[in-house]
C-alpha cells in the first residue's frame, strides 16, 4: 500500500469515533500492535528529543525499504508511534520524503495532544524523516 493509501484508511477509520475518548481509546488498542523493539535499541542515542515521555526508536533498510520499530513507557505516545510506523514503515525512503502527513490533521490528531504530545509527534515524524534521508544518502 501506498503512503497516500494507508493515511486514507487511517482517516476512515478514526472518521467512525463519535468523540475523542473513543479516539484515544483506539490509539490506546493500536499501541498493543506496535512491532516490539529489541532491547539492544533501547539506548538513549535511540531516544526521540524533545518528547516529554520516553520514545525509542529504531530504523533499519531492508530491501529497499526503511522498517521502523519503536516503544514508549507512555501509551498513548505508543498509539501515535504505531499510526507513523503503519504509515511510513516498508515504504521506500523517497516516497516518506515525498509524502506529507496529512492524515494528523485530518483526524484531528494534533489538535487533541497537549503541547508536549505535540511536540513529540512533530520530533518523531522528524527523525524518521532524517532516517529516510539517510538511507537515501547511501543508496546514492
Amino acid at each position: 500500500m501506498s503512503i497516500k493509501e494507508i493515511q486514507d484508511e487511517i482517516i476512515e477509520e478514526f472518521a467512525m469515533f463519535d468523540d475523542w475518548m473513543q479516539k484515544y481509546d483506539y490509539l490506546i488498542e493500536l499501541s498493543k500492535d506496535i512491532p516490539p523493539i529489541s532491547e539492544d535499541y533501547r539506548l538513549n542515542e535511540n531516544l526521540i528529543k524533545g518528547c516529554q515521555s520516553k520514545v525509542w526508536l529504531h530504523a533499519s533498510h531492508v530491501d529497499g525499504k526503511v522498517r521502523y520499530t519503536a516503544d514508549s513507557d507512555a501509551i498513548i505516545t505508543k498509539g501515535i508511534a504505531a499510526l507513523l510506523i503503519r504509515v511510513l514503515s516498508e515504504q521506500k525512503a523517497e516516497d516518506i520524503l515525498d509524502n506529507e502527513m496529512y492524515f494528523i490533521d485530518a483526524i484531528g490528531l494534533k489538535q487533541h495532544l497537549s503541547m508536549t504530545r505535540s511536540n513529540g509527534l512533530v520530533s518523531m515524524i522528524k527523525q524518521m524523516r532524517f532516517y529516510a534521508l539517510a538511507f537515501q544518502a547511501k543508496q546514492v
